[in-house]
């Protein structure tokens, strides 16, 4: 059938709504006054659509007022609350300039939505073809059919036959403008829906946002979605000048060199609500029993969890430091290390003889050996670790005793150390990445109400009561494993951050780079998203694309003022290492609207 998936084999066998289910009415007519003027096929036939009849009715019955649901526009949007005859309704967003679709299934206002499928045992895009409703009526034949149809609708259908005329015409009509959009200017329709039926779904963070509400209301009474909030409605921004310093947690005075670690914000910077929404919790709850000091910023690469880490120590007033996981961290990487003085002077006597940490990790029982001249299966990695420490603290005590001026050993602390004891903002970052998912347990003592850890040398270490701890994590990255429920269940508050809307890439891009045409930004903006949307369609997952690589792309085009070739060497390199991924993306995303 139909090269668009709202007219796939399968959905021109459902069953007509009514009254047009019954047997005088036939689906399929080569009668020319049901023909579309877009019908210029050799074999000229028309037939009527089970889902594009649903989606015209259910707009009737809201015009004539007796309907339930709602439809109503968002700047170039249009936005749809359609009642299915499942019992639930059906939420649909379609964006005028890109021909894209944004829906799902909601049983009631407060509930989570459930993905919206465009398959024959799922959902029959009636919500969709709902949603373009107004596109359609553009068209003069459209609504000159649509309004003798709904007179014969106000009749009740007294001539049926008459109606199906009216209904195959605006069926073939629809039909004929979504399928040849390309060739059809003005009056076609570009629709554009995955492969798979999977439309692009609501996440609860962008409707608590209101980043979908209808500014105007054509019909009907909106109960899922907010009227009144503007497209893309950022948050109300916040001044820098009642932000940064405004939270402290003490009065305590910091030296020169802690104070030039509090972060200062570029001008360009637009403080994310998720940083003051963490300097509040830490502020308002300090000197109660348990201040909230622990928190995660969880969400996709690209959004900004670092600057909002950053963001934090700005508002809190605190020293900003930072530590970045890797796969193969161990504990001893976050609190320490016993290292060499590096002074020249020659190594303790014997210290070639010692395991080390990559032998401990890789074979405990054999690093024992090696330490004590006993093997044992059952030993662990903690246990000769522990034994490390006390002979290497023995031999620098016996080279003290006998005025050894050979090498001597120190701790080191880690910046998460240096955090704990002095009370700054530390992020950690990427802990999804350890191979080793006991780590991070590990310091659950220290994230806990006990508030303390035990460093390799032995000593306890307090932690600060102004110590804020941010983690922040990828879940779109290759290798990123599920961070133990121990470790979350010790966070104060868990904020998944949403991907960046296009105005605020835009906006971003343009304050790190200095670009001033902001019109191109935002286009470039645009295709990042497309991009990312093709590449999570067409399953594309050994790559990246998102605010870094808008930048790099910006940067690019400011160096050799060619958009496309800017591209290649940035998002669409970044994308994958596959080539043919990179041509799907090059041919679907990049190449119409940027080749010559």
């Amino acid at each position: 059938m139909g090269k668009s998936k709202l007219f796939e084999g399968w959905s021109f066998k459902r069953k007509l709504h009514e009254p047009f289910n019954g047997s005088s009415v036939s689906k399929d007519t080569t009668d020319n006054a049901c023909m579309s003027m877009y019908n210029q096929t050799a074999t000229r036939k028309a037939t009527l659509h089970a889902p594009t009849l649903c989606g015209i009715l259910a707009y009737m019955d809201l015009e004539l007022g007796g309907g339930k649901g709602a439809i109503g526009t968002q700047g170039n949007m249009v936005v749809a609350e359609y009642p299915s005859n499942t019992g639930r309704t059906q939420v649909a967003v379609f964006n005028q300039t890109t021909g894209k679709f944004t829906a799902g299934n909601f049983t009631g206002p407060a509930d989570a939505p459930t993905p919206y499928a465009l398959k024959a045992d799922k959902d029959s895009g009636a919500a969709l073809i709902f949603a373009l409703m107004p596109k359609a009526l553009e068209d003069d034949e459209f609504a000159e059919q649509y309004g003798k149809l709904l007179e014969h609708k106000k009749a009740g259908f007294t001539d049926l036959n008459a109606a199906a005329t009216h209904a195959f015409v605006l069926c073939d009509n629809l039909y004929r403008r979504i399928e040849n959009a390309d060739s059809l200017g003005q009056s076609g329709i570009k629709t554009t829906i995955p492969a798979t039926g999977n439309v692009q779904g609501f996440t609860p963070l962008n409707l608590n946002k209101g980043t979908y509400g209808p500014t105007s209301t054509l019909f009907g009474d909106f109960q899922i979605l907010k009227p009144g909030t503007p497209a893309g409605a950022p948050a109300a921004v916040i001044a820098h000048g009642d932000f940064a310093g405004k939270y402290p947690l003490s009065k305590r005075a910091f030296t020169p060199a802690e104070q030039a670690m509090i972060p200062a914000l570029e001008p360009w910077f637009v403080i994310p609500p998720e940083a003051q929404r963490v300097c509040l919790h830490a502020k308002m709850t300090t000197g109660s029993a348990q201040p909230m000091r622990n928190y995660m910023l969880r969400g996709p690469s690209g959004t900004g969890k670092t600057e909002s880490a950053r963001a934090v120590a700005a508002g809190l007033g605190l020293p900003y430091t930072h530590l970045t996981c890797g796969a193969d961290f161990e504990r001893f990487d976050l609190l320490g290390q016993i290292l060499p003085d590096l002074d020249g002077t020659p190594a303790l006597p014997g210290a070639a003889e010692l395991p080390t940490f990559d032998d401990i990790r890789m074979d405990p029982p054999t690093a024992f050996e090696k330490l004590t001249g006993e093997y044992r299966e059952e030993v662990t990695e903690e246990q000769v670790y522990a034994g490390l420490l006390e002979v290497m603290t023995a031999r620098a005590l016996e080279q003290a005793g006998n005025g050894s001026t050979q090498q001597r050993f120190r701790y080191v602390d880690t910046p998460l150390v240096q955090a704990l004891r002095n009370g700054w903002c530390i992020e950690i970052q990427e802990p999804s990445v350890i191979a080793n998912p006991g780590v991070l347990v590990g310091l659950n003592d220290l994230l806990d109400r006990c508030q303390s850890a035990v460093l390799p040398t032995g000593e306890v270490v307090k932690r600060h009561p102004d110590c804020v701890i941010v983690v922040t994590t990828n879940y779109d990255y290759a290798g990123c494993k599920d961070i133990n429920q121990s470790v979350i269940s010790r966070m104060d508050l868990v904020i998944d951050v949403d991907h960046l809307d296009v105005d605020t890439m835009a906006e971003r891009a343009c304050g790190v780079t200095g670009c001033a045409d902001v019109s191109v930004v935002r286009r470039m903006a645009e295709t990042v998203e497309a991009v990312k949307t093709r590449c999570r369609e067409a399953m594309i997952r050994d790559g990246s694309c998102g605010m870094r690589e808008l930048i790099a792309w910006v940067q690019s085009f400011m160096v050799c003022g060619d958009e496309l070739e800017a591209a290649r060497y940035t998002v669409l390199s970044s994308v994958s290492a596959d080539p043919e991924n990179r041509e799907e993306i090059y041919n679907t995303c990049l190449a119409p609207l940027y080749a010559a």
